[in-house]
């Protein structure tokens, strides 16, 4: 038999707060933040639903790790560095304690990983699966966040990590797509389950960067974000975006790749004069960058070949409406 609401809040969240005593162990209605001197707050929410950004099939511990991960990885964009969360579940009733003691032990496992904790949240019972709302916080030194807003013409188009895993790894698991090689199956849907947030990287981005966001909607779908908010058009060398080699080997369509979403890698702008610095940074850092296109005037997202030549899509990423 599950646990109470009340219960479970006090055996199987609470501890999640590592006892941080501005947040009552999670016993009071709201929590308590401190800012210090010289920073800014910088706070970010996503909402992640059973069918839409996770499958009941997936590991329950993974599914929590994901949910974190997910606004972890916008923080970074941010250039923040993570500090606390709250979480909000809607279990439904059938729903096995079992399940929700290892989705919290995974919350725990990235908590240690990403130096964050707890402070809130709220439960629900839900009647249509499962849904989380997880707001996250950071700081920022003030008036430094990066915005998607900065990019300027002439700057440099950069992306970290590679692009594409993650939709192969949702393709494998939904058997839409076979993979002979265990290996390279299994790190391509750990590619999907787990997603790294860059948040080592994007704060050494504070200083050298002028526009930044996460990868979730695509690349293609991401840029459009980023050119439209600063006003700018970019153009994205196909040749030049980083492909893992498992996802070279499966053979894809590389279109399919760069608007697959789920990437939670970093997509940022940056002049020409600080390009060494910011691989400087990536080294630092253990995360591999690539310079993937140019801002210029103009608006819009252009994709090229090695030629130069303009390649049209079917589609630029994942749509929510």
């Amino acid at each position: 038999m599950r646990k109470s609401e009340f219960e479970l809040i006090r055996d199987i969240f609470a501890p999640l707060t590592e006892s941080d005593p501005k947040a009552f162990a999670l016993r009071d209605d709201a929590a308590l933040l401190d800012v210090p001197t010289g920073f800014e707050l910088v706070v970010t929410t996503d909402m992640l639903l059973e069918g839409v950004h996770f499958q009941m099939q997936d590991p329950a511990d993974a599914i929590g790790q994901k949910v974190l991960r997910a606004s972890l990885s916008d923080l970074a964009g941010k250039g923040a560095a993570p500090i606390s969360y709250v979480l909000s579940c809607a279990w439904p009733n059938a729903l096995p304690q079992a399940w929700i003691e290892s989705f919290v032990s995974g919350l725990a496992s990235d908590q240690k990983q990403f130096k964050v904790h707890c402070i809130g949240g709220d439960t629900s019972a839900s009647t249509s699966g499962l849904a989380f709302s997880l707001t996250a916080f950071g700081l920022v030194e003030t008036g430094k966040m990066l915005l998607r807003s900065g990019a300027r013409p002439g700057d440099d188009l950069f992306v970290s990590g590679t692009i594409g895993d993650a939709w192969l790894g949702l393709q494998i698991l939904k058997k839409r797509l076979d993979c002979e090689d265990e290996g390279a199956s299994g790190w391509l849907i750990g590619r999907y389950l787990r997603p790294e947030p860059r948040t080592c990287l994007g704060r050494k981005l504070v200083e050298l960067a002028t526009a930044s966001l996460d990868v979730s909607d695509g690349l293609v779908a991401d840029a459009g974000h980023l050119a439209e908010a600063s006003k700018v058009s970019i153009t994205l060398r196909m040749d030049d975006i980083p492909i893992s080699q498992p996802a070279r080997d499966l053979g894809p369509d590389l279109a399919e790749l760069i608007t697959g979403g789920d990437d939670y890698e970093l997509l940022f702008t940056g002049p020409p004069g600080r390009r060494s610095e910011i691989l400087d940074a990536a080294h630092e850092t253990g995360v591999p960058v690539r310079r993937v296109g140019i801002v210029a005037d103009g608006t819009g997202v252009t994709v090229v070949d090695a030629g130069g030549r303009k390649i049209d899509l079917t589609s630029t990423g994942f749509r929510h409406f």
